[in-house]
């Protein structure tokens, strides 16, 4: 009679644990929506931590880290082409590289962490990315720096897909909005080559002027500076992740395993060691029953199927997931027609208004992207805001970049090419800080880390056409402008018709 009792009081608090949760994932796996529930309630019940606030900066790290290396290889490709020259003049080699490189780490990265865990991608991918960046700033030639470029890349591409999933999966409701924030970090690391760019690109690089392959390396030693400093400031990131923390399994994905023990393992421990309320016991989750198909091995052709058919498994979320991915591959196609190609743009327009300068180019540049810092402190602001939430601020950051992209086209002053350069990146990076913490708020956690790279990889195939375009068009005028304008309004009509918001509800 009491295990009866026991069983109803769990049913009818996870039956109200439900409601709160940003999918209903009952109707795939009825088990796992109860337990997900209870685990969802332990970590609102132990609340925010100093771990969580360590992870905060931790997985911030690696968010710093894709930005910081992304950035790095597309200040760098002009110096590259000048000092080796380019096999093919047309193609932007080095850009070409990073984008496929990224493909490929977001797909080794977010599938595995599906099927092994969080932990070994938090403890490991930094240090692949600092060997291959100190590596790539020997190079002695343009096919082997571009094969660096897309190693480290690969270590790089599931960076934030891992940091921002790892960091989720530990996070109460209450502070959910830190995923968003976490961007802030994305931001950090673009403003650190920037400034970099500014003291080695300005000083150790031959003039614009001088045609490819007519460069000395003695006189070229720019990007190779920031090669070695950037692969040096990432070693030490690596070294804080691994001495700070001592990593665990999440206890979302833990429990999407069947993996009851380590769950309240990994939780009751969190509660000890800070002196949180902590109630969730061992047998209520195994009262629950087991989750489906986890008594097969985990890389059982049923297991690995189901990462993929989990996203697609109702009605709406497989609605909810087509629209995600369209985001992901419209922000993937305009990022290297902007970003990646903006100190091009920047340069010709300096020399358009009268300003030659290359110090003056780089000075610019790097005050572009500090500016960049405002874009996820006003996300992390408005996707708490009731009636915005994460689809309206999504919305209203695509929004304000178009209109001010479609501004740009008319500058004719440096102090206008500064500040209009600067307010875009600013609002393109409110767009940006959120559809990376959105995506995996509204993924389940056993197929999570495979969805997020599944968009990814096809945010970097829209990179890839991206660079492919811009190789063949002229980046010096106007028209890479009015395209990622109009890509740009489109993610106004995608954000708004995603299915799911996201906004005082508990991933799954």
């Amino acid at each position: 009679m009491t295990e009866i009792k026991h069983a109803s009081v769990i049913a009818t608090s996870t039956e109200s644990l439900d409601q709160q949760e940003v999918i209903d994932i009952s109707a795939i796996d009825p088990v796992l929506a109860r337990k997900m529930a209870r685990v969802n309630a332990a970590i609102d019940e132990i609340g925010m931590t100093p771990f969580q606030w360590k992870l905060f900066f931790l997985n911030g790290f690696g968010y710093g880290v894709d930005s910081l290396l992304v950035s790095c290889q597309s200040i760098v490709q002009s110096a590259v082409t000048q000092e080796f020259g380019s096999p093919n003049p047309r193609i932007k080699g080095v850009a070409l590289a990073s984008q496929v490189g990224l493909l490929v780490g977001a797909a080794v990265w977010g599938f595995t962490a599906d099927v092994v865990g969080r932990k070994w991608a938090f403890n490991s991918s930094l240090f692949i990315c600092a060997i291959f960046v100190l590596i790539a700033g020997a190079m002695p030639n343009y096919i082997s720096f571009c094969a660096m470029v897309a190693i480290y890349s690969a270590g790089a591409g599931g960076n934030y897909i891992l940091d921002a999933t790892n960091f989720l999966e530990f996070l109460p409701v209450s502070h959910a909005w830190l995923v968003t924030f976490l961007a802030v970090w994305w931001a950090v690391g673009y403003t650190i080559t920037g400034l970099l760019a500014w003291a080695f690109m300005a000083n150790y690089s031959c003039a614009s002027d001088v045609s490819d392959g007519d460069c000395p390396r003695s006189e070229n030693m720019g990007w190779r500076y920031l090669h070695f400093t950037c692969g040096g400031l990432v070693i030490v990131l690596a070294l804080l992740r691994v001495t700070l923390v001592r990593m665990v399994q999440t206890p979302k994905w833990l429990i999407s395993q069947n993996r009851d023990a380590e769950v309240v393992d990994v939780l009751s421990t969190l509660a000890q060691r800070y002196d949180r309320p902590y109630t969730l016991t061992l047998s209520e989750l195994q009262d629950l029953g087991r989750i489906q198909h986890t008594e097969k091995p985990v890389w059982s052709a049923t297991r690995l199927r189901a990462h993929l058919s989990g996203l697609v498994s109702t009605r709406r979320l497989t609605y909810s997931t087509m629209m995600i991915v369209i985001n992901w591959l419209l922000i993937g196609t305009v990022s290297p027609l902007y970003s990646v190609f903006l100190p091009y743009y920047l340069e010709s327009r300096g020399a358009d208004t009268g300003d030659t300068s290359t110090y003056d180019t780089w000075r610019d540049y790097a005050i572009d992207q500090i500016s960049g810092l405002m874009g996820p402190v006003i996300a992390g602001v408005l996707v708490e805001i009731p009636g915005i939430g994460r689809r309206g601020t999504l919305a209203i950051g695509a929004a304000i970049t178009t209109a001010l992209q479609f501004g740009y086209t008319q500058i004719k002053t440096p102090a206008q090419n500064l500040g209009l350069s600067a307010a875009i990146t600013a609002a393109s990076d409110i767009y940006y800080s959120v559809i990376y913490a959105y995506t995996p708020e509204i993924l389940p956690s056993a197929h999570r880390a495979t969805g997020y790279g599944i968009c990814v990889v096809l945010n970097r195939v829209g990179g890839i056409v991206g660079v492919l375009v811009g190789s063949y068009a002229n980046v010096e005028t106007t028209a890479p402008l009015f395209i990622c304008a109009g890509l740009f309004a489109a993610l106004i009509v995608t954000s708004l018709l995603l299915p799911f918001e996201s906004r005082g509800k508990r991933s799954v």
